[in-house]
């Protein structure tokens, strides 16, 4: 069984023991998330589309921990002008263990 969700403006496939990478969220280490905005729900051939979500369809989740990801170098440059900038950018993450997902 697996499920897509959003969060972060960004959608993820998951199932039950995948652990992620995603958006910052506001929740301590060690504590339950539910996920309630679930797109699509896949049992052996039976799938069920959201429109545009799955009513009554929850995925839960546990904090494992809070980090940074990789740093990001964004470099512009004019040759002629003599210009040039260095902008470094690390996103925040949360990293979560999918627990079960209810249909």
């Amino acid at each position: 069984m697996y499920a897509v969700v959003e969060t972060g403006s960004k959608q993820y496939r998951v199932e039950a023991g995948d652990t992620l990478e995603i958006e910052l969220l506001e929740a301590e280490k060690g504590q339950e998330v539910t996920f309630d905005k679930v797109l699509l729900v896949a049992d052996g051939d039976k799938v069920k589309f959201g429109q545009p979500t799955v009513a009554g369809a929850k995925v839960t989740a546990d904090v494992v921990e809070h980090k940074r990801g990789k740093k990001v170098i964004a470099f512009k440059m004019r040759r002629t002008e003599g210009y040039h900038r260095t902008i470094g950018h690390r996103q925040d993450l949360t990293v979560v263990k999918i627990k079960n997902i209810q249909a």
